[in-house]
């Protein structure tokens, strides 16, 4: 292969993964903006680097004609979890999406790596439209809790670090931390229900004073400016008070207000 095509090669993956990384993150905004939990916490893609391609293709003795069908993760998403029951929530979405297809997947949360590496691996097959026409490749897909995803982050810096000829009680401390995430995973999935009601009571807060403030700014606009210096005071006295019904009372009658004026705010 000639060094000059490794931008032509790699372009195809970058654009697959930024296509992915927008719509992992539409199906975010598509859940909150609908007032419902959504199992995928943040998204994050790149496309492997050249030397990290060689390397690869060297310890595997992948000859470089043959690294796009050798080598599945050139293009790479991770997504992040706050409970492992999210993870397989995000799998079936994943398998029941019309515009990507699972060619494998392996679960290492259910069998761990003898490390304590815990995520769960999907090889997706995926279109891109290029300029010199559509192209199908593959991706990887790394779905995984924030505790699996800092422990897997430590453990591959220090993996680089030693070249795999990591010290024995270096690698002992990392599968006893790796333990204690599993520990910690179990944990927060077990208080789920008040973490989860903690969050949604934020959000619909933070949704009805965006609101309120859109109002208050439209009304300024149109309205007689005492009357609206008078909103916003009693504004802040209920947001201080930090009681969510009156602030959902306020936002209902400051609604019918703007309406008056056509100043209402946009949901």
């Amino acid at each position: 292969m000639e060094i000059q095509l490794w931008r032509e090669i790699l372009e195809p993956y970058a654009l697959a993964v930024d296509e992915l990384t927008v719509k992992f993150n539409h199906i975010i905004e598509a859940y909150r903006k609908a007032g419902m939990y959504s199992p995928i916490e943040q998204v994050t893609g790149r496309v492997k680097t050249i030397s990290s391609i060689l390397e690869k293709a060297q310890k595997k003795s992948i000859e470089l004609d043959h690294i796009e069908e050798k080598i599945e993760d050139i293009a790479g998403i991770r997504i992040i979890c706050q409970f492992v029951d999210d993870i397989y929530k995000v799998v079936e979405l994943i398998k029941n999406r019309s515009d990507m297809s699972v060619v494998s997947e392996k679960d290492y949360i259910t069998h761990k790596k003898d490390s304590g590496y815990r995520s769960f691996h999907m090889i997706i097959s995926y279109r891109v439209e290029t300029l010199y026409g559509p192209k199908e490749i593959h991706a990887e897909i790394q779905i995984r809790t924030l505790a699996m995803n800092f422990w897997a982050t430590v453990e591959h810096s220090l993996q680089y670090k030693y070249k795999q000829n990591m010290p024995d009680n270096l690698r002992q401390r990392l599968h006893k931390a790796a333990e204690a995430i599993v520990t910690l995973d179990a944990e927060m999935s077990s208080v789920r229900g008040e973490i989860m009601d903690a969050q949604n009571s934020f959000n619909i807060r933070a949704n009805i004073v965006a609101d309120i403030l859109t109002n208050i700014q439209n009304l300024y606009k149109v309205a007689n400016k005492r009357e609206v210096v008078k909103i916003q005071d009693e504004f802040f006295r209920i947001y201080e008070s930090e009681d969510l019904k009156q602030l959902e009372r306020f936002n209902k009658e400051l609604d019918i207000i703007s309406e008056g004026y056509r100043a209402q705010s946009l949901r």
